[in-house]
């Protein structure tokens, strides 16, 4: 029933309904004086919450923002946050990831060693689950996969809930042994969830009007600045304690991923004449380039080396260096500190430490969590999607 509707309904009660003694009726009917309350403020909230309270089948839900707490995997290797599935809750740890679309998780009926290792999903103590029944199988970049069936429940992030299809995994690598979150929130558009025509929780939310804004913001802080502490996701909003200046809107320029036109790489402000199409994935430790743009990008740094097995490698003093690298964005140049490509020491007593950024991507930059751990990032689902970036506040 709409609010319309119970208005006119209203409306119509109050037109017939007298409690007074029986007059002769007005012909010109009766003039009632209205009063204007000067001490009134609106709170959209409350009315809802008194709507709801009488009229408990309109379900009218308030768009608001909903945020979730990070946890970062030393060495600023992934992050992770707690999300709610089903009634009664059961809490799951998801990688938040824009590299990706699908929501999964092991199910209570997955007994490998992966799936034992992680908090199972129990379909059955569910009372709002929704049995799916369609294969779902997903892999990764890194050779880790999973499958299993699919199924819907309330998914809830930060207090933002939906009914949301998902990934319930009766198999999983062994990759996901060591992995201290259970599975993966996908942030990518629908286009390549695994199974076609599912769609993403941004997009079940959005319909749905439950975000103030159609928009996910991500602060993930390194260990080397912040320790580590006070990452977040912010659904339905921006956190302008985050970031300084304005941000820079980045055009998407091909849904799936959180791709966009990468015009320029340069190092201390001086250009590389170095560019890509690229994407911003949170799901992704490193940045990932060319083999030109590192070559370039390396050659700038003294003792840079790149090993057959490890990659490009950096000496791991290079941490205190205060050297930015830059990726040229809509016209903006977002720095890196050079210090972050110091990631982790390779532990052979060389000093050399596996360098923040590796090539091997010539078609497609992937701008990972070395870039987003300097740079506030905002994933803005609107009909002309973008990125807005700035660079993060203290970096």
């Amino acid at each position: 029933m709409k609010i319309t509707a119970l208005i006119s309904l209203a409306a119509a009660v109050l037109a017939f309904t007298d409690a007074s003694p029986v007059r002769k009726a007005n012909p010109r009917g009766h003039a009632v004086p209205l009063t204007r309350n000067p001490h009134f403020k609106h709170n959209t909230k409350a009315q809802i919450s008194k709507l709801n309270k009488r009229y408990p089948s309109l379900n009218i839900l308030a768009a608001s923002t909903g945020k979730v707490p990070l946890t970062d995997v030393s060495p600023d290797l992934e992050y992770y946050g707690s999300v709610s599935i089903g009634s009664p809750a059961q809490v799951v740890k998801l990688d938040f990831d824009t590299g990706s679309s699908d929501i999964w998780f092991p199910s209570s009926t997955c007994t490998t060693s992966a799936c034992k290792a992680h908090t199972r999903f129990n379909s059955a103590k569910s009372s709002t689950y929704r049995k799916d029944g369609r294969s779902w199988t997903i892999s990764y970049g890194d050779g880790s996969s999973a499958s299993g069936t699919l199924g819907s429940d309330i998914v809830s992030v930060g207090g933002i809930a939906v009914r949301q299809t998902i990934g319930l995994a009766s198999k999983e690598s062994s990759q996901f042994a060591s992995s201290p979150e259970d599975g993966l929130f996908g942030l990518g558009f629908d286009t390549i969830e695994s199974v076609s025509g599912v769609k993403t929780f941004m997009d079940n939310a959005i319909t749905a009007g439950v975000l103030a804004k159609p928009v996910v913001s991500v602060f993930l802080p390194s260990e080397r600045v912040f320790n580590g502490q006070g990452g977040q996701y912010l659904f339905g909003g921006i956190d302008t304690t985050k970031y300084t200046g304005s941000l820079t809107y980045v055009p998407v320029t091909q849904k799936g991923y959180w791709q966009i036109a990468i015009d320029d790489a340069g190092y201390n402000g001086q250009s590389l004449g170095q560019s890509s199409q690229g994407i911003v994935d949170t799901g992704t430790t490193l940045i990932i380039v060319g083999d030109d743009a590192a070559q370039a990008i390396h050659s700038n740094i003294s003792g840079a080396t790149n090993d057959s097995t490890n990659g490009w490698l950096v000496p791991c003093s290079l941490s205190s260096s205060t050297d930015t690298i830059s990726f040229t964005m809509a016209g903006t140049a977002f720095n890196v500190a050079v210090a972050d490509l110091a990631y982790e020491d390779v532990g052979d007593g060389s000093g050399n430490c596996v360098s923040g950024v590796q090539g091997g991507q010539n078609d497609l930059w992937i701008l990972g969590d070395v870039f987003i751990k300097n740079n506030y990032c905002v994933f803005s689902q609107t009909s002309s999607p973008s990125i807005g970036i700035a660079p993060l506040k203290g970096v």
